[in-house]
């Protein structure tokens, strides 16, 4: 891993994804991820990788499901009502289990709505945005660091899964500077060596094997059945099985306990400091999965936990998958604030011992 240095949220993840392989990239520009398609334009070329701005976030999706199916190694990225715009190539990509890397680097709603910083975009990466009965692997990370090391995961799950992978990210991580060791780079697959690793993909059959093809459409219902039940259910029960992650701070013995995840989090872990001061114990369930949702994580809250607090900047939507992971044991409440209204510690304290006298 290189030394670290000082870089923009969308810049490391751009270079993070070229040192993880990835050679294609189609993007439309969007505040407040810009910075992706920029640094992506002018660095992949150097690479040998193909960079395209597309004429809209449809026509990205659609190039990127093409090269997908040819086995190379996608990504593009956009903010909320672009990923809104890409629901359908998503649900196209994942029924024809074509492999590729998607950031959202969040901003308010509903609508165009603002430029800052939310996270209301929960119910759409994690239900999947589109028709059918599909699902997005989704990561969320909470540092620019993490990010970068998230991006190499989600190429190495999206091959393993032919399935789309998005990090889910926010406008203030997508924004700010920190201190990053970008992993070293890998070289990038041959077209020889993705004939003999994807078989699947669109590579010409060289008269080694039958022709392939590459479709969404299934005329008899008991053939889009068996895909659905056989092929798809199988392959997101595995994930559900092996690839739900969270991170557990100090829950165990906590009067309070919070979730949440991305920038969040950090905000949270100051406002677990100011409660401290004043003797109230508190723990954190941190997601860095969206979907599979780490309900394992739950199981880890004890008989001295008498809240559990969801904080999001949203209406109230990850709070959804708490309430279904704590099963009724447990009351929860939401700390929350929207239109990109960013929360501080000292809020979130205030309002969680408010929350504590009520019950």
């Amino acid at each position: 891993m290189a030394e670290k240095k000082l870089m923009k949220g969308n810049e490391a993840f751009a270079q993070a994804a070229i040192n993880a392989g990835c050679r294609f990239y189609f993007g439309y520009p969007i505040t407040p991820q810009n910075e992706v398609p920029e640094y992506m334009s002018r660095e992949l070329k150097k690479v040998g990788g193909s960079f395209i701005q597309a004429e809209s976030e449809l026509a990205s999706i659609n190039m990127a499901y093409g090269a997908a199916a040819a086995g190379g190694r996608v990504m593009i990225s956009s903010s909320s009502p672009g990923i809104a715009l890409m629901q359908e190539g998503f649900s196209a990509a994942a029924v024809t289990q074509a492999p590729m890397v998607a950031i959202n680097v969040m901003r308010s709603g509903p609508g165009i709505g603002g430029i800052q910083p939310a996270q209301a975009d929960y119910f759409q990466v994690t239900r999947g945005g589109g028709n059918g009965d599909y699902h997005i692997i989704v990561y969320a990370p909470k540092s620019i660091q993490e990010a970068c090391e998230m991006i190499y995961k989600a190429f190495e799950v999206a091959d393993e899964y032919r399935n789309p992978v998005m990090i889910c990210a926010d406008g203030m991580l997508g924004q700010m500077m920190e201190p990053v060791a970008i992993p070293d780079p890998i070289p990038a697959m041959t077209e020889e060596e993705i004939f003999e690793a994807k078989p699947w993909a669109l590579t010409g059959h060289k008269n080694k094997r039958e022709r392939n093809a590459i479709k969404s459409v299934f005329l008899q219902q008991e053939v889009l059945e068996d895909f659905n039940l056989n092929v798809l259910a199988p392959k997101y029960e595995k994930a559900m099985r092996e690839l739900p992650e969270a991170e557990l701070i100090d829950v165990e013995g906590a009067e309070v306990v919070f979730v949440a995840y991305g920038t969040t989090s950090r905000v949270v872990a100051e406002a677990m400091d100011l409660l401290a001061d004043e003797g109230i114990k508190c723990g954190l369930i941190r997601l860095k999965t969206l979907w599979p949702f780490p309900e394992y994580a739950f199981d880890a809250i004890g008989e001295s936990t008498k809240n559990v607090i969801a904080v999001e900047l949203s209406m109230g939507q990850m709070i959804q998958d708490v309430k279904l992971a704590i099963n009724g044991k447990l009351p929860v409440d939401l700390i929350n604030k929207v239109g990109g209204v960013l929360l501080d510690p000292e809020e979130i304290a205030e309002r969680t011992k408010k929350i504590m006298e009520v019950r």
